[in-house]
């Protein structure tokens, strides 16, 4: 995973009133917090930050008054109608340091005709040094049939990556499709016939009445 490198400056007036004001100014409010150090509250360009953190669990080198610090990224809030990046949580990370960070599962390949698969777990948790994260972790269901299924055990990991989820946990349910049956076919053929057959006696009664009339 790169290493994204942005300036950042310290954040002096807090509140809501000061996040909309730093928000206006295209930056956004952020903490620092981790190795048991004071929490640091900064503020990130608006632009570089949206797309550097489009990347799961985004590593970044905070330049902040001259020194830099490593951070991960561990939670990102976002404003749900602009879908904007409104505040940031940052993790203090050390190079060579181990870190538990939840990591998405990618579906690759095809099964059998006939086949279905379903994801069933979309992350797993992993240990890996906070500067080698894998973003994703491939999975293939190639040729799979119904019943070969996909476990976290399958996963092949990257060297130096732990899995930590139970390896038992199902990630792909391969399966045959499910047909439903509605049994809507018969009763609604059913209903029509009994509407003629209902019509045509009803036709039948008026054509007598009509007729008894006629004759008197």
């Amino acid at each position: 995973m790169s290493e994204q490198k942005l300036a950042a400056h310290v954040r002096t007036e807090f509140g809501k009133g000061a996040a909309r004001q730093a928000r206006r100014a295209n930056m956004i409010p952020a903490v620092i917090y981790g190795h048991g150090a004071e929490a640091i509250h900064i503020l990130l360009p608006s632009k570089a930050t949206t797309l550097a953190v489009r990347t799961p669990n985004a590593l970044l080198t905070l330049d902040i008054n001259g020194e830099d610090h490593l951070a991960l990224v561990k939670d990102i809030q976002r404003n749900q109608l602009k879908r904007i990046v409104e505040h940031l949580d940052l993790l203090t990370v050390r190079r060579g340091e181990k870190v538990q960070v939840d990591v998405a599962i990618h579906v690759e390949g095809e099964t059998l005709p006939d086949v279905v698969s379903n994801l069933e777990t979309n992350t797993v948790l992993v240990e890996a040094e906070a500067t080698h994260l894998p973003e994703t972790l491939t999975v293939s269901i190639e040729g799979h049939n119904i019943g070969e299924h996909v476990y976290a055990s399958d996963i092949v990991l990257p060297e130096g990556v732990t899995l930590l989820t139970d390896p038992e946990t199902l990630i792909v349910n391969v399966m045959a499709p499910t047909v439903q049956d509605l049994g809507e076919g018969d009763e609604t053929d059913a209903a029509t016939e009994g509407t003629s057959e209902g019509a045509t006696a009803a036709h039948g009664d008026a054509d007598a009445v009509i007729t008894d009339a006629d004759e008197k």
